[in-house]
């Protein structure tokens, strides 16, 4: 019966919406019908009435029913070049993870941190944080869940379960799913949200030409560093204590990697086209460094501005695809059904996301919006950074974080308009802090995953994550204003 009260809430107040909206406003038909087909579309991500990617699908039925959209424009949102890179970086993750490299580069970090208590947890967030930089942060967590585990279950019998390990035990668990999230900050590619605010930029500000791989990477990578360094010393301070040793040995990640054997061929392969790729989504595009502006390869080519950073994770995605696999004879690296597991529900996310932009940009419904929310555009911009960058973390709390911020972001282009400021002040910060959701086990797949290992209490994560949670809207403000 509840399942059915929050799919029948949908409709019923986008009709409201609708109705309230058409009879006490003079913006048209058009944007009303927006209003409502928004109100639906976020009463069902943020309630999840029905399956997400279901939802998004809302606009491809609705838009030309309603007369808001036609069905061929509608439908191109769903096959936007940025969602090419989004598969592209998948693809590439999945051959990381089939060859075993990511376990491979996970246990060389943690043989470098040694075996106290304090150590391991900061080799754990650092290994997680560089990996998700590159991957989903639940793929991420998912790869690995089982090492630190492992961790775990080895530091639990060797103090005979006596439950002193405890807050150990909480500690590298929550770190896990932390160092995920926070990670996924880092890089473009590093977690859908990141995805959606460069799509929804450069589709409306297309001339100015100032976001790129490297460009966010200069910006987001301090906030990202940072913000682990301080979860770092929250989770230090709140679960460790005065714990000093463990009763697991030295040579316990150096027994486990030499347990991988020597690296074999394939890992060195998938290895060199991932720092590959990273070097070509670096220096595609012009970088300016202190007035020094130097050209990305791009320019080689004759119409530099075709070339995007999905065309450069396809084609090394198809390159897998070439190159031949020395264990597997008769096979490449990657074969078709290595790659079946494509997380389509995203993709659709990213549609739905893409169109109801659009929907909302053409309908004025956006324009709407800005001129009604006049009175925030008087606001001081730190204050009105700092709320909502808040906001945007409470919500991701309870809601999807792609869901968050593509509901978020055509409301802050068009207040940009009103408060005359970069859209870069508003739409990074906001970006940012949809992937600060860290005090619920339901906020973020990190934290389910983690949580689903049943040694973690959800008050623990709540302690935990409030405070990582207010650091993080703290220093994505204080950088985003020094560097924007």
């Amino acid at each position: 019966m509840r399942a059915f009260t929050k799919i029948l809430a949908g409709p019923l107040l986008g009709v409201i919406a609708f109705l309230l909206l058409n009879y006490y406003s003079s913006t048209g038909a058009t944007a009303s019908k927006m209003a409502g087909v928004a109100v639906l579309m976020a009463v069902w991500w943020l309630t999840e009435a029905v399956p997400m990617a279901i939802a998004a699908l809302m606009p491809v039925i609705l838009f030309p029913l309603l007369g808001i959209l036609d069905s061929r424009v509608t439908s191109t949102q769903y096959m936007d070049p940025i969602i090419f890179l989004f598969i592209g970086g998948f693809i590439i993750a999945y051959a990381i993870e089939k060859w075993m490299l990511h376990e491979r580069i996970a246990l060389r970090i943690l043989m470098k941190a040694g075996s106290k208590p304090s150590s391991i947890l900061l080799g754990i967030m650092i290994t997680t944080f560089m990996l998700s930089m590159w991957i989903s942060n639940t793929a991420t967590v998912m790869m690995l869940y089982a090492s630190v585990m492992a961790i775990i279950f080895k530091i639990e019998s060797s103090s005979g379960n006596d439950g002193s390990t405890k807050g150990i035990s909480s500690a590298l668990l929550i770190a896990l799913a932390y160092s995920a999230s926070i990670g996924g900050m880092a890089t473009l590619v590093g977690t859908p949200t990141n995805m959606i605010f460069y799509r929804t930029y450069i589709d409306k500000f297309p001339q100015n030409g100032d976001v790129s791989f490297f460009s966010w990477f200069l910006l987001a990578f301090p906030v990202a560093a940072i913000l682990l360094l301080v979860t770092y010393f929250i989770l230090k301070k709140i679960f460790l204590g005065k714990n000093h040793s463990l009763g697991i040995e030295r040579t316990y990640f150096e027994d486990s990697y030499k347990g991988l054997g020597k690296i074999t061929y394939e890992e060195k392969l998938i290895g060199l086209i991932f720092v590959i790729t990273a070097l070509l989504w670096f220096t595609r595009a012009d970088i300016e460094i202190g007035g020094l502006r130097l050209r990305g390869w791009s320019n080689l080519f004759g119409s530099p501005d075709y070339i995007s950073d999905g065309v450069v994770a396809i084609a090394m995605a198809v390159l897998l695809f070439f190159i031949p696999s020395k264990q597997n004879k008769g096979e490449a690296l990657l074969v078709w059904q290595d790659i079946t597991k494509l997380p389509f529900d995203i993709i659709l996310l990213f549609g739905g996301g893409f169109a109801l932009a659009k929907g909302m940009e053409v309908s004025g419904l956006s324009t709407w919006l800005a001129m009604h929310l006049g009175i925030v555009s008087k606001m001081n911009l730190i204050l009105f950074v700092l709320l909502m960058c808040g906001l945007v973390t409470v919500i991701s709390e309870f809601a999807s974080n792609v869901a968050c911020i593509q509901l978020m972001l055509p409301i802050l282009i068009s207040l940009q308009k009103e408060m005359d400021v970069s859209p870069l002040i508003l739409m990074i910060p906001a970006t940012l802090a949809a992937s600060l959701g860290f005090m619920l086990p339901v906020a973020t797949a990190p934290n389910t995953i983690v949580f689903s290992s049943k040694k973690l209490h959800a008050r623990e994560m709540l302690k935990a994550g409030f405070w990582v949670d207010l650091a993080g809207i703290v220093i994505i403000c204080i950088l985003a204003m020094l560097a924007l």
